[in-house]
Order: structure tokens, then sequence, then C-alpha cells
């Protein structure tokens, strides 16, 4: 059954708020759909599968970095923020992509790195050349201490110091992620500027809005003070892996400065030139995600949207969970707006690191469609596609490298999507890919799932629907939030539409209570059978939605 046809496409609108409510589609490239026959993604192959994605009912994509790079961390080393890696195409091939998402009623939100660029970059060749070049200041540079050591204690997320020296100035330059991938100097304003036209390339070339990545790294503390130690009690392994020295300190001087709020609001003026472009934000913080993320979105001058990790962690959402998190985030956030992921192309696949099931599978992305909130779903989701399991001799990712085999990286989840099974490729390419597919996913392919009116994939599209279908799931408040057992619930407003939302997040069932007033089901095939008021029981992993009969 392709259900391609039955899908109703709205060409775009210049709407400002658009992004309230998204639901957004993030591809990595690489590992979308191949047309050269090289084994690695590419944007005419994300063109060609920009049907697919329309099908799904969602407003935009978010692309991973297709910029020039050296690759030593796939793209988000960037050494021309300005064109397009050859690996991936042209410019002209960027702009094809454009003009057919918005045929398709798709908007297109690009990956951008700012917090940091690849050691190849001509910004970076130049600073490093001298210490009285124009750029020399482009970079965090400081002098060793006087025993030769680094500045300070500062660490590097992908393991080791942050610090990284240099034999052209005879100082360190600073580092959060790989040795290859110096951060710039966010306290000089040339900078900034530099950044900021970059940004508005993009934007004059008809991108709608951007994926800010590492949003609260940009800018380091000036005096370069040492972080303090965290006790074993307060570590927290939800941004990196637990083997990794990173949990061990309080990270108040390396990233988190107040002077980041003045670049976001410089940001956000620039984006509110053109006519609907918008941003949504990675906050990467163990300790502080949540107030970081009221911060930045706070008020109507800064990113427009936020996501941190709290649903990306290893923590099965329990309902207790689901409540205390939503709880956190509208007192963290009163007036901000959240941008919720189950998965993304930095974590294990939410299917395995949650262990779920078929019916918990559906369940998750119900919810995820009646939070509060924009959405992100990562490709392959829609498939239920499990984590792959990657050997150590097929290994991309340095960070799995570095730290193997207690953390085995991301290349996990960042496997070639199938969209057939027609060879061990699953129609992603004819050559071999740059990862393995895995065999167990080809049964999970896109062909093999519209053919099956019971598939995930429908699931995803009925749940996609119904958050449009109904204005309150997608920009209305959410009320009444509760835990009872293993039962989550709230109420999701918009002037007196009012929508019941209940889930059963466990393998038993559970009674249930409506509220007060009478009340109708809604969603078709993604809610069970209800009374129009009083008692009922959710079976295991079932969901319960309903809107109230206005007297």
């Amino acid at each position: 059954m392709n259900t391609h046809s039955q899908i109703n496409i709205s060409p775009l609108v210049a709407d400002k708020d658009w992004w309230r409510g998204a639901v957004i589609y993030q591809i990595y490239p690489r590992s979308y759909q191949d047309s050269t026959g090289d084994g690695i993604g590419d944007l005419p192959g994300i063109t060609r599968r920009l049907p697919h994605i329309a099908s799904l009912g969602v407003d935009a994509i978010w692309i991973s970095p297709f910029f020039k790079s050296p690759m030593k961390d796939f793209g988000y080393d960037v050494s021309d923020y300005c064109d397009v890696d050859p690996m991936f195409g042209t410019l002209d091939d960027f702009d094809t992509l454009i003009a057919r998402a918005h045929e398709l009623g798709l908007r297109v939100m690009i990956d951008q790195v700012l917090s940091h660029s690849s050691d190849q970059h001509d910004w970076f060749k130049e600073s490093r050349s001298s210490r009285d070049n124009p750029k020399a200041d482009w970079y965090v540079w400081a002098d060793p201490n006087p025993d030769g050591t680094p500045p300070n204690n500062w660490l590097s997320i992908f393991g080791g110091s942050a610090w990284q020296w240099d034999t052209r100035r005879e100082q360190y330059f600073m580092h959060n992620f790989l040795t290859s991938q110096p951060d710039l100097n966010f306290h000089c304003a040339d900078v900034q500027d530099a950044l900021l036209d970059s940004v508005r390339f993009w934007l004059d070339r008809g991108v709608d809005g951007f994926r800010l990545d590492t949003i609260n790294f940009y800018i380091h503390d000036k005096q370069l003070r040492s972080n303090p130690a965290l006790a074993p009690e307060d570590r927290d392994d939800s941004i990196a892996p637990r083997v990794n020295p990173y949990n061990h300190q309080l990270h108040l001087y390396s990233k988190n400065q107040p002077e980041n709020i003045a670049f976001l609001e410089r940001f956000r003026a620039l984006l509110d030139e053109y006519p609907a472009a918008a941003a949504v934000g990675e906050v990467g913080d163990a300790q502080r995600g949540l107030e970081i993320m009221g911060e930045y979105t706070a008020g109507d001058n800064r990113v427009h949207m936020c996501y941190s990790f709290e649903f990306l962690s290893g923590d099965t959402p329990s309902a207790a969970r689901v409540v205390d998190v939503l709880t956190k985030v509208d007192e963290a956030a009163p007036d901000g707006w959240a941008c919720w992921a189950f998965s993304n192309h930095d974590v294990v696949r939410h299917a395995s690191r949650w262990s779920l099931d078929g019916a918990a599978q559906r369940a998750f992305a119900t919810l995820l469609m009646c939070l509060r909130g924009s959405a992100c779903l990562y490709q392959g989701e829609e498939l239920g596609l499990e984590e792959a399991e990657v050997g150590f001799d097929d290994l991309q990712d340095p960070y799995g490298i570095e730290f193997w085999p207690e953390f085995k990286g991301r290349d996990g989840c960042r496997t070639p999507m199938v969209w057939e099974q027609s060879n061990s490729f699953g129609g992603f390419s004819d050559a071999k890919p740059w990862l393995p597919v895995a065999p167990e996913h080809l049964s999970q392919s896109v062909t093999a799932q519209e053919q099956d009116p019971s598939a995930l994939l429908h699931h995803y599209r009925r749940a996609v629907a119904l958050r449009h279908a109904e204005r309150a799931l997608a920009k209305g408040e959410l009320t009444g939030l509760r835990a009872f057992g293993d039962v989550v619930e709230f109420q999701r407003t918009d002037g007196d539409d009012v929508i019941y939302c209940a889930f059963n997040l466990s393998n038993g069932a559970a009674p249930a209570v409506l509220p007060g007033g009478d009340w109708e089901a809604i969603g078709d095939e993604l809610s069970c059978t209800l009374p129009q008021s009083g008692s009922y029981e959710l079976g295991p992993w079932q969901v319960a939605l309903a809107r109230r009969i206005k007297t």
C-alpha cells in the first residue's frame, strides 16, 4: 500500500509562527541516499527522497552539515561555511533541493556549527601563523603555565585536555571537541560578524532556519578560570559516556557564559530580517540544560526554541519521569518553547536505548506528537530502526574509537537508511556504503512497510496528521499534567478546544478516569475505545485521546 498519493501537500506561506508546534525531520546526509555510487549519501540523493519525507506530513527537514570539511568529525568540522563539500554535491544541487522541498511544502533547516571550525579553515591557518596577524585573536589562544602545562583544567568531550599545543605560536589553542576543531573566539567582534555573514549567505539562498550545534559552547570565560570538580554522586552521563572524565567537572567556565545572550540576540535580529526564518538550539549541559533553555528562549529576541537532552538520555521515560521533565521545563522556561526529540545522530536509537517493542514505539510516537513544543524525528525512526551493531573494524566515529569498547560511539545510529530489500545495501547505494547496512534493518525498509498497512511507518503518519488536524496539539497550552501509576495524562487546550491525552507506559493494564464533562474519542487507530465519561481501562502501551464535547 503506497500512501504517497493520499498526502495533501500545502504550498508554503510566509508564516513567522510556523515553527511553533512544527514536526522537523532530521537527515544525516552521509547516510540518507547515495546518488553517485560512491557509498556516501549526498544532496541529490536527499532531493530524490523528499517525497517520502513529505508523505510523513512533517513541516520541515533539518540537514546535518554538508559544508566543505576534511571530515574528521564528518562535517561538524567546517573548513568553508559558504560552500558544499564535493562529496555531497554543489551549491546548485542545494538550490535544487531547496526548490523541490518548497514545492512539496517542506521548509529547510540546516545545521550551523558556529562554536568551532576545522583547523583546515583559512581563518585558523592565518590565526596560527603568528601572534600579530589580522586573525590572531579569532580563536582561543593562551600561554602555557610556567611549567609548560595547559592554562587550566578544561577537558574535551572527545577525551583529554581541551588545549592543544601549537608550535607556530608556541601557545595552546582551545578545542571542546577534536584537536582538529579549534574553538572560535566569540569575544572578538570580527568573529561574530563573519559568522553572521555566513548565516546570511544561506538565508539569501532560501533556507528557512537553522539548527544551532552546541549553542551553549560559543563563549568561554575570558579569565580562563578552571572548572570545579563534581562529586561522584553528582556526575551525569547524559552528555558524555560514563567512562569519559568530562563528567568529572562542573563546566562553569568553559561554556554557558552570560555573554552568549548578546550574540543570540544579534543572531535573532538577523533572522527577523527575513519573512519566516527560525532556529532551534542544541543545549548540551548535564547540570543546567533546562535553565539554559529558559534563558535562550525567553522573550522574542533570542532563539525560537531549544532542545536539551532529557529525553535523549538512557532513562526510559516512565510516567513519573515524563511528568518530572515537563514540570521542570515549565518552571525553567515558562515563556520559552521546547523542541523534543527521542533520537538523533549523536545517541543510541531510542528503540534500543529504551528496549521498546512495537507497541511501546507506537505509544511513544503518539506521546511525542502530543507534547507541548515542537518535535524532531530522526531518519529511520519512522521505521522503528534499532541501533545497528558496528564492529570495530568498520567504526568511523573518532569518539567511539577513543572510548571503545565501553562506549562504541555514534556510528550505530548513523548507518544508512533502508529503502528496499533488493540488495544488502538497502537501496541506499549500488556500492559498499561508508557504514554497513544492518542486515536486520532490511526487513524494516520503506518499501516493505509501505506494503504493510499495520507497519509503524503508517502509525507515524497518522500521529503527525492528528497533530496538524488539532491546533490544540500543535500550539496549545498543556494543563492537568499528572502521573498515576504507569499512566501519564494531560490536556492540551486552545481557546475552548480541549484535547485529553493519556498514555499507559507499561506492559500491564491500567485503570484511568476521564476528567469532568463529556468526551469523544479522536485519532482513529491511535486511541483506544472510550466511554463518553467516567472510568475506563488502558491496555498495555495503549493511548487514549479525546476531545471535550462543547455544550
